[in-house]
């Protein structure tokens, strides 16, 4: 969490391995990851990150292609590629978006093909910023759902949002960002709790905090 231009994208790119740190170490359990091409190869084994904005992360003409392309890259037989894609195209509920053009989609369908593509290379750990910008209800509340699945099965979920209520309900471990350093690290419910440390911060308080 944190205001517009605290630092939290250059952060989550940083730990994607897309900017390079300019100092300090990178770990992951314990093992220090490198800014070279073999380090940065098994970070996005381990690291999916699905964008803010989805026309940078949408690279293919058709969705089928895109959801595809991160495998396709690892170089995974095509019948595997082929389930993948049908798996997670299903479980982020685009299926029926399989065949088309990506410019032929609103924005938040590119989000959740964005999504999809990260999801297929099945990371340990997966960072969405801001993933509910330009979704409307039905989308949203699918995603809350994933969300819920993926963390049940293990997964790590890193979220930046500036949704107070979302966090509250959702998250467990609140990370503030303030002028690219890191100010706060707290559970949620106690950050949200806490109404002069909210206000210092510019957070918007939750419902009923104000």
């Amino acid at each position: 969490m944190g205001c517009n231009g605290s630092g939290k994208s250059t952060l989550f790119l940083t730990l994607a391995g897309v900017l390079k740190p300019n100092s300090g170490e990178y770990r992951i359990q314990d093992k220090v990851f490198k800014y070279c091409k073999k380090h940065r190869y098994q970070l996005c084994q381990t690291i999916g990150y699905v964008f803010q904005d989805p026309d940078v992360q949408v690279v293919s003409t058709h969705v089928k292609d895109d959801v595809a392309y991160g495998l396709r890259n690892l170089g995974m037989k095509e019948d595997e590629v082929e389930q993948r894609v049908n798996q997670y195209l299903a479980l982020v509920g685009i299926q029926h978006l399989k065949e088309k053009t990506i410019h032929a989609l609103s924005y938040g369908q590119k989000k959740q093909v964005a999504l999809a593509g990260v999801l297929a290379m099945e990371p340990e750990i997966i960072m969405l910023d801001e993933p509910f910008a330009w979704l409307d209800y039905k989308q949203a509340q699918r995603l809350k759902l994933l969300l819920n699945q993926l963390s049940e099965q293990g997964k790590t979920l890193i979220v930046s949002t500036h949704d107070s209520n979302f966090a509250l309900e959702w998250g467990q471990q609140a990370l503030v960002m303030e002028e690219g350093k890191l100010a706060v690290d707290s559970p949620v419910k106690a950050l949200m709790a806490n109404k002069p440390l909210i206000e210092k911060l510019e957070l918007e308080p939750p419902r009923g905090c104000s």
